[in-house]
């Protein structure tokens, strides 16, 4: 693996995304294409990035650790610092900017695209993955859930990880 090569690819990817799950659209598309990454790889750092505290970005390190070992983790996390450090310089433009109607157009629209590319890609991991009748039902019911707002992302999850654990065993 090109270590230059891996640093920018992550890099691009978190600077052309709007943070969390943003970057997952083209680093799976580039991780896959470069036969650095698998499904279960992506599944695995997500999962992770869900359960760790902290921002929902970091699950991108947990895929630098998993494609890249701990000079992968390293690479992610300083491609994951430095572009909040971009947004100081950003900021100053679009203070000028910000009241014309197609910043905000812009903004909408990129917001939108990384959303759809994201549910196509989550589709995509979780289809790949087999999944059979019972996750189907957790996958249904969380998403009622928490379309429901009645309980938090956190509840949830870990309700998902006992209903897998008393299904599938340890």
């Amino acid at each position: 693996m090109k270590r230059l090569l891996f640093f920018i690819i992550i890099f691009k990817a978190v600077v052309l995304s709007t943070g969390g799950f943003g970057p997952l659209p083209m680093l799976h598309e580039d991780f896959i294409g470069q036969g650095w990454a698998t499904e279960k790889n992506f599944t695995e750092a997500l999962a992770i990035g869900q359960i760790a505290p902290g921002p929902n970005g970091l699950w991108v390190v947990s895929l630098g650790k998993f494609t890249g070992g701990s000079c992968g983790a390293i690479l992610a996390a300083l491609a994951l610092i430095i572009p909040p450090f971009l947004v100081l310089i950003t900021r100053h433009f679009y203070q000028k900017w910000r009241r014309y109607p197609a910043t905000n157009g812009i903004l909408a629209g990129i917001v939108l695209v990384v959303s759809s590319f994201s549910i196509i890609v989550l589709g995509d991991i979780f289809f790949k993955s087999s999944p059979d009748i019972f996750l189907l039902l957790v996958c249904l019911l969380s998403a009622i859930l928490a379309a429901s707002r009645k309980l938090s992302a956190n509840v949830i999850l870990v309700a998902s990880s006992f209903a897998g654990i008393l299904f599938y065993g340890f």
